[in-house]
């Protein structure tokens, strides 16, 4: 707990058997109230290995998808009276290390999402990044940056946390089951107003951590671009996407 509020970590966990202990041993168990990890549908022992260090485990009987998975992780988070919620990935890709210092970003009320950005600094490819995953990486920011006017070092972490407020006023559930959930999300908070925050965050790049396939990759490059489309055309009132016409402006103090 920081500053009175409850912090939860949520974990969305596919085949993270061999990398869980290692995360779950740097995590900052003397802030973070609550562990959630949601397993879908792993072919190992993920959960079993969860469960042996006493986190709270969910399993999808059936794959759901990243976003999917997310869903479960930020309802479930909700309902154990989180104030704010830190999205870790247990294949140790991002060090849980940095979870006090992001949840006292929005504990202090200085922004109401925070995200640990691989590309600040030279963690990313330090870390181990693959160049075409860096470069597609930075290509695709600064088309999103153009696009929606905004100034981000990347949309594309997997690390990241939000307030309460945030995860109960985006409409999560309408957003996809697949990777592009995350940019969804992302595009949201800038729509309704939030004030969003990075944070430099090393990286380590290792056999077991989580990947997407060039496939997916690819799939995922043109939703994100997509994304930002109906965020610039929903804002000049071109069209009306259910991801931003029901959000209503924040007012930021």
């Amino acid at each position: 707990m920081i500053k009175d509020k409850k912090v939860v970590v949520v974990m969305p966990a596919y085949n993270a058997e061999q990398t869980l202990r290692r995360t779950y041993d740097e995590i900052p168990h003397d802030i973070v109230d609550d562990l959630v990890l949601v397993d879908d549908a792993s072919r190992d022992h993920t959960a079993q290995v969860s469960r042996e260090l006493g986190i709270r485990t969910i399993v999808h009987e059936q794959n759901t998808g990243y976003g999917g998975n997310q869903k479960t992780c930020y309802r479930t988070a909700l309902e154990l009276g989180a104030d704010i919620v830190i999205m870790l990935h247990p294949d140790y890709q991002y060090t849980p290390k940095l979870i006090t210092a992001m949840a006292s970003l929005m504990a202090e009320g200085l922004f109401d999402c925070v995200l640990g950005s691989r590309i600040l600094g030279v963690g990313a490819r330090k870390g181990g990044m693959p160049l075409y995953k860096y470069i597609s990486n930075r290509v695709l920011t600064l088309l999103q940056n153009l696009i929606i006017g905004y100034k981000l070092s990347e949309y594309h972490t997997g690390y990241r946390g939000f307030t309460r407020e945030i995860l109960e006023k985006l409409p999560l559930a309408d957003n996809s089951d697949n990777f592009v959930f995350d940019n969804q999300m992302l595009a949201q908070i800038i729509y309704a107003g939030y004030r969003i925050g990075e944070i430099t965050c090393p990286t380590v790049y290792m056999a077991d951590s989580s990947s997407i396939n060039f496939k997916n990759s690819t799939i995922y490059g043109f939703g994100v671009l997509k994304v930002s489309l109906l965020f610039r055309l929903t804002r000049w009132g071109v069209v009306h996407s259910p991801l931003f016409s029901r959000l209503q402006p924040v007012q930021v103090s």
